[in-house]
């Protein structure tokens, strides 16, 4: 078996921290000196550490300042990974969910190949129909390596979303997304309470945490009720998801 490299084992151990809350959002992070003395490792170690975990986006190093926790929500050019039930509550509305399927399985060779496993290994498959005010507006397909979040086969999803449970047993690394419109198949307008053909804005994602595939999830959104919404300034881009209220 071969040893785990000691910047990784640096990586580690800070993303531990981060993970159960030692180290939260905006704060100091060890420094090189520190990681040196604590863990026995050379300063190049500790910089490569955290020089990587910086371009993960898990750290923001400052010059003169120190290394900082970052803001772990991930933002992308056009959508910001928000937590639906924050979104729904902030704009005054209830959130509710129909969990349609939640249940161990073993990953074919196809989705293997985009979790970059081997065929076999356990996943847990969610299928939640999110609802705002009681109207369907989100379908949520999710599959989850298990291995990297162990208790998500457990969780009550009418109580704890996706997004809240894996953003605590799974530290956010990095986040690839597609994004495309299509018109509703007959089983996703049964399930959205929509016309067959009816536009819907699908979203596929795919989320890692160290080093590891988490997450690949399909969001299929209901068209009359989401737009993707953005700002964008010189030196600055912020965007996120708007409900639409039609």
């Amino acid at each position: 078996m071969t040893a785990t490299p000691l910047y990784r084992k640096v990586k580690d151990h800070i993303l531990d921290r981060i993970e159960d809350g030692r180290l939260p959002v905006n704060s100091r992070a060890p420094s090189e000196a520190e990681l040196v003395e604590t863990l026995g490792v050379s300063r190049m170690t500790a910089n490569r550490a955290l020089n990587e975990l910086a371009k993960e986006g898990l750290l923001v190093r400052v010059a003169g300042s120190g290394t900082f926790v970052a803001d772990r929500r991930a933002r992308g050019e056009l959508v910001e990974i928000r937590d639906i039930a924050d979104e729904l509550a902030e704009s005054g509305h209830v959130h509710s969910v129909d969990v349609l399927t939640h249940e161990i399985v073993r990953a074919s060779r196809e989705t293997a190949r985009q979790f970059e496993t081997r065929a076999g290994a356990k996943l847990v498959h969610a299928l939640l129909l999110h609802r705002r005010d009681g109207e369907p507006v989100l379908l949520e397909d999710r599959l989850v390596n298990a291995a990297l979040a162990p208790g998500y086969a457990d969780i009550n999803l009418t109580e704890t979303t996706s997004y809240a449970y894996l953003t605590r047993a799974a530290i956010l690394e990095k986040v690839e997304h597609a994004i495309r419109a299509t018109g509703a198949s007959s089983e996703i307008a049964r399930i959205l309470k929509i016309k067959t053909g009816a536009p819907c804005l699908v979203v596929h994602r795919r989320t890692w945490s160290r080093g590891e595939v988490a997450s690949i999830a399909t969001l299929t959104y209901a068209g009359d009720r989401y737009e993707i919404f953005g700002q964008f300034g010189a030196g600055d881009a912020t965007s996120r998801k708007r409900k639409g209220e039609g």
